[in-house]
């Protein structure tokens, strides 16, 4: 059986691998990435194999011979967009009938309304109308989204945000363990909702508190006033804006259902948010 993981380097795919790596041995894992060459650095047990999402021909040659697929979703911003770049890895696997593709896609990603879970929605359509054997690995928010806010808290300086809602933190590495362990066994589910338990902002400031041993304040500020803090820390607007925008399906209610299917998936409890959040600040 061989299993393959794209867009590989990054750190979601990195902790995949070596997971992988570990579940069905290095000889079985074949890591795939646009620059191989960082690949072949991070991975020197792996086979590599270079595969861009954009070009249909490079994916169908590097997937050649798989049998299941961790496909690690693209960011926005490509010369292709990421619909039709992420088409082409689906179009890849058909051609080259791989049996079973675990897909990291977006909370709630056929129902839900804010643009971020577009391109999700039609790349899981792509799939099922492909006829592919799948599980939907919909990951809730990172807590290394939210650095700034923690950083703030570390320094003892107020920590701002502007989102009046909730979202299920946890770190990047227990949703890559998870994925890892559903493509190297027999998914259960079609769907997996991945989230951590649920909590406001000022639920995850009183854990940054509780992290850190420091008192600072933490303030909702308007979307405007936040954008303005970020700049006046030296951000230039577009960077402001975009920063800001992450908070945005916070805002909309779109990360705020809890599931405990990220434990079940990992086979042991989420790590704890204190621990995740000195966790992050020690690196």
């Amino acid at each position: 059986m061989k299993y393959a993981v794209t867009a590989a380097t990054g750190n979601f795919g990195q902790t995949a691998v070596k997971e992988l790596n570990k579940l069905v041995g290095v000889d079985n894992v074949v890591v795939i990435a646009r620059n191989s060459a960082k690949a072949v650095k991070l991975f020197a047990e792996n086979e590599v194999r270079t595969g861009d999402y954009e070009d249909l021909a490079s994916m169908t040659k590097a997937l050649a011979g798989i049998d299941r697929v961790l496909f690690i979703s693209s960011q926005p911003g490509g010369k292709v967009d990421r619909a039709t770049a992420q088409g082409n890895v689906v179009k890849a696997m058909v051609a080259d009938d791989v049996k079973f593709v675990a897909y990291v896609s977006f909370p709630n990603a056929q129902e839900s309304t804010t643009p971020l879970a577009t391109d999700h929605r039609l790349t899981e359509n792509a799939i099922k109308e492909a006829g592919i054997g799948h599980a939907f690995l919909r990951d809730n928010w990172y807590l290394e989204n939210e650095i700034g806010f923690l950083q703030s808290g570390a320094a003892n300086q107020d920590a701002l945000y502007w989102a009046n809602n909730k979202a299920g933190w946890a770190l990047e590495r227990d949703y890559a363990e998870a994925a890892a362990k559903v493509v190297a066994g027999n998914a259960a589910q079609e769907v997996y909702e991945f989230a951590g338990q649920p909590r406001s902002y000022e639920e995850l400031g009183a854990a940054l508190k509780e992290a850190t041993g420091n008192d600072f304040k933490v303030k909702q500020v308007s979307h405007d006033e936040y954008v303005k803090a970020l700049e006046s820390s030296g951000l230039d607007n577009a960077t402001a804006e975009l920063f800001a925008s992450f908070q945005a399906p916070i805002e909309s209610g779109d990360l705020a259902e809890g599931s405990d299917d990220l434990a079940k998936a990992l086979g042991r409890p989420v790590t704890p948010i204190v621990d995740a959040i000195k966790e992050i600040l020690a690196r």
